[in-house]
């Protein structure tokens, strides 16, 4: 790679050739897990690397400077060559927190302009004036201005407008602009000649002690790092071989260069090249083009063959052509695979979910009498009182639904083993018991007013004013009751199976930043749950986890391996598990769980509602998918677990982090169709990432900032400006998730948690459902996206989930659900009713 030069280079021009390949090495490699060590490998070889004979080149020799007459200069003192380490290693520090610096370009126009301050005559040669030693003012001026265009140009191509990431890569900008001021200076303080080593090797070695000190706290305070050992060797061995050049080519010209050919190495990177969009990636290339002319303009013009430089920028042109290959071939092979030779399994599954919807609207009773036997062949069982006003009441509204509340009767069925009275007193003391967290809320039936109490919170997270916004009008309607409503995002009620024994105790256990799977698990064997399949017909999805069945992909009996893939399951922020029978209401429960199901305040609150001013037509909107939140979902400990999380897993796969190879269907020649393994994956297809890392000790935040894409804070409309928009648990349920089914985007959902609407909600036609794995994911993206049926249908999912948004999930059905759902509370705690056995769920 190093060998000697071509005929005509000069020993300059290889230098400069040499430092930019060591850049492009170093920069593709790169990763924030290994910046800190592969910095440190750099500056310990060194120094045995400027011992290694290098070929020379005819035309000239490095002991003789290109710039003849340049006058000697102070060689650093030895305190000055421990700031310089310093600032080296401060950098380097930097880029293992947040990336390589998007300000980096900066530095070019920033050392010309301090050249020009400092006005060294000798330099005059390398600033283009061949006839004189005297320093060309507007030759300087002109060098500045270009500098500045292309250092614009390449940080607006590298920059995420974020004042808060902004500030952050000032810093190294800062120590790198202080560290070259040095340089600067003492143009020939280092020298890489054979036997005058003595200066540039204390450098490497104070660097190497530096690094090595924070690596060693690093270490000390937050344990071992996890570094892949190829990278670190590569890359140390990339940027000593940077470093061992660019010296070379300072020497003879001027440190300008270096971070000329640093931001040539970053835009040129493969790195860099993960663009979201054909015009970001064109823009990566441009800003290259212009950074390398750059680095070619610093160099002396008598310096022959500088052409050969210009092969360099064959690095981003043949990424760029072939991610741009790759993809538009990928996209036609499953265009083609489906489009002519089979149905692809999201045509199946959209078939079934069109055929279960109809079922369900065409299933409502027309009139009151219907719904009453409705009720009794569903639930073997009268109406609860008031129920004829809870009828009229919906069918003056228009409710679409009227018989499916199959969820409310599900929730409160193991209670009809114990009398009104022992329900009432099983609330009160789940109320009364230390840190149960619960609220304690009543209603008025003859004013319909709403409070809520607990032992000493004062927010009750808008519980009250939510309800009251809700209910308020139905004043002489609602019955007077009371119930218990879970303060957590995390469900709280773990109900045991009932029989002939009916259990008396209420146990609290705290499972909080601990595995919940064994406690939440235990009555495995006494769930019920029938599966309920979408339609009639089976689909085939050749090995791929496409969801057919959501009740039985949310089913963790059904499960075993979602012990390890999601926060709740693995280590949930906070999780008190109450165990026994008391009715508690809470917005979200997991499958084998008892908690009675409401409508979250959240989906109701100004941050959540969907506002058509920020949304946009879907010809308007960016092919793609689209997520951005926080690590929310579990806490990370100590167990170094997190890349099992769901959000964790879900961002890893996006971003095709992951070791294992995504899973594509493609057709034979024969047309067959079958699972093919690939490590593409369209980033263009992907917009997603992290805007904030926490809930995890300082060790795993670290380690999830080194190795996830974290970008700067979205606004909460970003997702609607994308065709796909991807919703996710987090704690709990996902508040965002109805502002994503107003809109005009479709949204693709993953999911462990029951919602009160999961009865009116029907997947592949309101939304796309997405397994708990994601391993389908790669391919359904792509279908949805890069094929035209694959659009259509994705466009028809997003106006029915828009249209029916509209018709089912207006605030009066909150009002109609929580209603019909008082209605059962109030009978259930009836002092009058006695204990009778029914079936459970």
């Amino acid at each position: 790679m190093l060998g000697p030069p071509t005929k005509g280079l000069t020993q300059v021009l290889r230098a400069a050739a040499a430092a930019v390949l060591g850049s492009l090495i170093s920069h593709h490699v790169a990763t924030k897990e290994t910046e800190l060590h592969s910095e440190l490998l750099c500056w310990v070889l060194l120094p045995l690397l400027s011992r290694v004979p290098w070929p020379q080149s005819g035309t000239g020799r490095l002991s003789k400077p290109v710039l003849d007459g340049r006058p000697s200069a102070a060689l650093p003192s030895s305190g000055l060559l421990w700031v310089l380490a310093f600032c080296i290693s401060v950098a380097a520090v930097c880029k293992s927190e947040n990336g390589e610096s998007e300000l980096q370009p900066l530095l070019t126009p920033l050392l010309l302009t301090l050249q020009g301050h400092y006005a060294v005559a000798a330099l005059s040669p390398t600033l283009g004036n061949t006839k004189g030693r005297g320093h060309d003012t507007s030759t300087l001026q002109s060098k500045v201005y270009g500098a500045v265009a292309v250092s614009a140009i390449a940080v607006l191509s590298l920059l995420r407008w974020d004042l808060k990431r902004i500030a952050l890569h000032a810093i190294p900008l800062a120590a790198l602009y202080f560290a070259y001021t040095i340089l600067l200076r003492r143009a020939n303080g280092f020298s890489l000649r054979n036997g005058n080593l003595t200066q540039f090797t204390s450098l490497s070695w104070r660097t190497a002690f530096i690094l090595k000190a924070m690596v060693s706290l690093e270490v000390l305070l937050l344990g071992f790092p996890t570094v892949a050992l190829r990278s670190v060797v590569l890359g140390g061995l990339a940027k000593a071989v940077y470093w061992h050049f660019v010296i070379q080519a300072a020497q003879s010209t001027t440190w300008c260069i270096a971070p000329a050919i640093e931001t040539f190495g970053i835009l040129a990177g493969h790195t860099a090249l993960a663009p979201s969009s054909g015009l970001q990636a064109l823009l990566h290339v441009v800003a290259s083009v212009l950074a390398l002319g750059q680095v070619l303009d610093i160099l002396p013009r008598h310096v022959k063959a500088k052409p050969f430089l210009w092969l360099l920028m064959l690095f981003p042109i043949i990424y760029l052509i072939e991610d741009a290959y790759t993809a538009r071939i990928t996209r036609s092979l499953a265009q083609q695979s489906f489009d002519y030779y089979h149905e692809h399994p999201v045509e199946a599954l959209i078939a079934n979910g069109n055929e279960a919807f109809r079922a369900l609207l065409q299933g409502q009773s027309q009139n009151y009498t219907a719904a009453c036997d409705e009720y009794r062949r569903r639930y073997k069982m009268e109406p609860p009182p008031g129920f004829q006003t809870w009828y009229e009441f919906a069918a003056s509204n228009n409710s679409p639904i009227i018989d499916d509340f199959d969820n409310i009767y599900d929730s409160i069925a193991p209670f009809w083993g114990i009398d009104g009275i022992e329900v009432s007193e099983k609330m009160t003391e789940a109320f009364d018991m230390a840190n149960s967290e619960l609220w304690l809320c009543s209603v008025s039936g003859a004013s319909a007013e709403f409070d809520c109490s607990h032992p000493y919170r004062t927010h009750d997270r808008h519980m009250a004013a939510t309800l009251n916004q809700l209910l308020g009008g139905l004043s002489g309607k609602l019955p007077d009751v009371k119930f218990l409503v879970n303060h957590f995002d995390e469900p709280a009620v773990l109900v045991p199976p009932t029989g002939g024994h009916t259990p008396d105790r209420i146990d609290l256990t705290y499972l909080s930043q601990s595995s919940t799977w064994d406690a939440l698990t235990k009555h495995c064997k006494s769930s019920r749950r029938d599966e309920k399949h979408l339609g009639s017909r089976a689909v085939r999805t050749y090995g791929l986890p496409f969801v057919n069945d959501i009740d039985a992909a949310k089913d963790i009996c059904k499960h075993p391996e979602y012990s390890s893939m999601h926060g709740l399951l693995m280590s949930p922020t906070s999780f008190r598990l109450i165990e026994g029978l008391v009715p508690v209401m809470s917005t979200g429960s997991l499958s084998t769980m008892g908690d009675i199901l409401f409508p979250s305040p959240a989906y109701t609150d100004d941050e959540f509602r969907y506002d058509s001013a920020g949304d946009i037509e879907w010809e308007d909107k960016q092919n793609n998918l689209y997520w951005a939140g926080s690590t929310t979902g579990g806490y990370v400990g100590e167990d170094d677990t997190w890349s099992q999380f769901h959000r964790q897993r879900f961002v890893t796969v996006a971003q095709n982090l992951r070791d294992r190879e995504n899973i594509y269907l493609r057709a034979s020649e024969k047309g067959v169709i079958r699972p093919v393994a690939s490590d593409f994956l369209d980033r263009r297809l992907f917009d997603v990432a992290f805007t904030k890392i926490f809930s995890c000790t300082w060790r795993q935040c670290r380690d999830q900032r080194r190795r996830l894409d974290v970008r700067p804070w979205a606004d909460r409309d970003a997702p609607l400006r994308s065709r796909l928009a991807f919703d996710l648990d987090g704690n709990g349920i996902s508040g965002r998730y109805y502002r994503l089914l107003a809109s005009r985007s479709a949204p693709l959902k993953q999911t462990l948690l029951r919602e009160w609407h999961d009865e009116r909600l029907v997947p592949w036609v309101h939304y796309i459902p997405v397994s708990q794995g994601l391993g389908e994911l790669p391919e359904l993206v792509l279908y949805l996206t890069s094929t035209e049926t694959g659009q259509q249908r994705a466009r028809e999912i997003a106006d029915n989930g828009r249209d029916w948004f509209q018709k089912a999930f207006r605030e009066v059905d909150f009002t109609i659900y929580l209603y019909r759902l008082l209605l059962e509370l109030a009978r259930l705690q009836d002092p009058e009713r006695k204990a009778t056995m029914k079936d459970t769920p």
